[in-house]
């Protein structure tokens, strides 16, 4: 049985999300994280070295050797604006804050801007391996604009001891063509560096809201965004958790089959997360759901919530940032180490 306090934050959702099973993608299929996750990619094109960085992001923490990661992000100030970000606990706008959360969070690594962690390298690349986010989206510009640009290089990230690059792509939209070629590009550099890829697959298109309801962050389109991101070889792939179905059948595009409706899902937050998963070649390439924006006093109820979805999906982790730092640093702390607990509880189990 899981712990009481999981149990408890789950609520009315607990014999659903604890009790399931999966009857769609079955878990013997499924390359479920564990110990010995790095062994997997053995056999593959990725260098002792890159190896080697996987294996230190995974092996810190609280999470240290299960095979699970959580990850601390803070790259919202570029898009969502320092203000918006950090007024409700001005505490973050000094990056230094921000490691010091990750660290005393049990965090497995810390991902962040090329300033945010150029700025405290020195002293601290060393403590937390840090993920370097090499693109953003900004909203300081008239009209606004949806595009994930590059604000660094490589290189760069290396230099300052940095032992993974993170970025995002914007699937379905207009301009994805150019940001797959540039990150794919930029990983494979990142891999001949020996520094692990891990790649935001977000939907992002004003055409797939259809009929009042948006299928950005539909199972079957989040789906197919994973599958794009590990064909660029990301060695982590982070997604939203779904909250629909059905994208495809609304927007009449595309190409998808009658079987991913009737056979490999259900309305079952687990079973649609385990479609994910699928498209992250079964598990081979850990998938990372976000935590998602603050909401205030469901933020707690709201992580645990996800990190039991992803985990009995066959997923590896969770990535929770605006959840934990708008908020004093010891909630913080506290609801980090709740989402790591749901990973630590070995009564939880794949679905």
């Amino acid at each position: 049985m899981a712990s009481s306090k999981i149990a408890d934050l789950l609520g009315e959702d607990a014999d659903k999300l604890l009790n399931h099973e999966c009857k769609t993608i079955s878990k013997d299929l499924i390359h479920a994280p564990g110990p010995h996750h790095v062994e997997q990619w053995m056999d593959s094109n990725r260098s002792n070295q890159t190896l080697r960085s996987l294996h230190a992001m995974l092996n810190h923490g609280r999470l240290s050797g299960t095979g699970y990661v959580s990850i601390l992000p803070v790259d919202q100030g570029v898009e969502h604006s320092g203000g918006a970000s950090f007024a409700p606990n001005p505490l973050y706008f000094d990056p230094e804050n921000i490691v010091k959360l990750a660290i005393e969070g049990g965090c497995n690594a810390v991902a962040s801007t090329f300033g945010v962690l150029g700025s405290i390298s020195r002293k601290y690349a060393h403590k937390i391996p840090m993920m370097v986010k090499i693109n953003h989206n900004e909203f300081f510009s008239y009209p606004n604009k949806y595009d994930q640009v590059l604000f660094g290089q490589v290189k760069d990230a290396w230099n300052m001891g940095a032992i993974s690059v993170g970025a995002t792509i914007y699937w379905g939209s207009h301009e994805s063509t150019r940001q797959l070629q540039e990150i794919a590009n930029a990983f494979e550099l990142a891999h001949q560096l020996g520094m692990s890829t891990v790649l935001w697959c977000y939907v992002r298109n004003s055409g797939f809201k259809i009929d009042g309801i948006d299928y950005s962050a539909a199972a079957d389109f989040t789906g197919q965004a994973n599958h794009l991101g590990v064909t660029i070889q990301a060695d982590i792939i982070k997604q939203k958790l779904p909250v629909n179905n059905g994208g495809y059948l609304a927007t009449k595009h595309g190409k998808t089959s009658k079987l991913v409706y009737e056979k490999l899902t259900t309305d079952n937050p687990i079973d649609l997360t385990r479609y994910q998963v699928a498209n992250c070649y079964m598990g081979r390439v850990g998938l990372i759901n976000s935590g998602g924006e603050s909401r205030g006093h469901t933020d707690l109820a709201e992580a645990v919530y996800t990190a039991v979805v992803n985990k009995r999906a066959g997923g590896m982790g969770l990535i929770s940032g605006r959840k934990a730092f708008q908020k004093p640093m010891k909630d913080g702390v506290e609801l980090l180490n709740a989402i790591q607990d749901v990973y630590l509880d070995k009564s939880i189990t794949l679905a």
